[in-house]
């Protein structure tokens, strides 16, 4: 029988990593790296450019109980650090680093690989998007730095790592959302369901903060997000409310650019569309999109 062959998905990094740590528990055991794979644990250092900024505490402790008394079984990804020699600087596994030195142990079982700093980064995004518990802006952030740092369209990442495409667009539009809103779902206050209901909404933060102080369900929000405004002699706004397809098609522009985009659609008489950027940064970003499309 020939050989499948293999799929390399986002490239090397991809690969390589789950070459290294998709591990059968037999396979573990038999992968134990020798003796000289032992770091000390103050010669290793996180990946600065880290996607995952948060670790819960209790998660932490209940590794780091488990690694005091089984041990770290999977061993630590890591490369030799790019300006310290005696050093090395963490591929995938910062997770276990910190619970390691929770659990006070001095060396960690370490597997050392020549990654370039492209990979490093492709191979830390792909590490926690595959592996661990993201909250949805962690994830959202994670997709947006795998299109734009390597060029990957929305197909090609959710076809790499088995996810349906509206899953990867619905995250990326929750960077659309004003900042206050952002924090209450990184704090857990919201769910991704709650803010994607806010999206469309003429005042997210406002359906925000409503919904975490009355504690709203999703429906009640999607409700209050599609509801007409009115004004101070309680009319009705004369505006239509757009269709599904226009608001989609918004959504999809909007995570596509990572702006805010509004499209004003007048049937035969044509529309017009508004891409709204934060700040400079994000109006360069779109200037060289639309050159490059000449």
């Amino acid at each position: 029988m020939s050989k499948k062959p293999e799929r390399r998905g986002l490239g090397r990094g991809l690969s390589a990593l789950m070459a290294d740590v998709n591990l059968e528990p037999e396979q573990q055991e038999k992968s134990v790296p020798r003796p000289e794979n032992f770091i000390p644990v103050e010669q290793i250092e996180p990946n600065p450019d880290q996607p995952r900024r948060h670790f819960a505490p209790e998660a932490l402790q209940e590794l780091a109980d488990s690694i005091k008394e089984k041990g770290v079984i999977q061993p630590l990804i890591v490369r030799r650090h790019p300006q310290k020699s005696e050093f090395y600087e963490i591929v995938a596994g910062e997770r276990r680093w910190r619970a390691a030195q929770l659990a006070q142990l001095h060396e960690l079982p370490v597997i050392i690989r020549e990654f370039s700093d492209t990979e490093v980064l492709e191979v830390a995004i792909i590490e926690n998007i595959q592996r661990a518990d993201l909250n949805p802006l962690e994830e959202a952030l994670s997709y947006r730095q795998l299109m734009d740092r390597f060029g990957h369209t929305q197909e090609k990442v959710a076809d790499a790592l088995s996810k349906s495409r509206s899953h990867i667009a619905n995250l990326l539009r929750l960077l659309n959302l004003p900042d206050e809103v952002q924090d209450y779902l990184r704090d857990g206050k919201l769910t991704a369901g709650h803010a994607r209901a806010m999206i469309t909404a003429d005042d997210p933060i406002a359906l925000a903060r409503e919904s975490v102080s009355k504690g709203l369900s999703v429906r009640e929000v999607e409700r209050r997000a599609k509801s007409p405004k009115t004004d101070k002699n309680s009319k009705a706004r004369t505006r239509p409310e757009k269709d599904a397809d226009t608001r989609l098609l918004e959504g999809d522009l909007g995570a596509t650019l990572g702006m805010k985009v509004d499209i004003n659609h007048k049937g035969a008489a044509g529309g017009s569309l508004t891409v709204h950027y934060k700040d400079l940064d994000q109006l360069d970003k779109l200037c060289q999109l639309l050159s490059g499309l000449r």
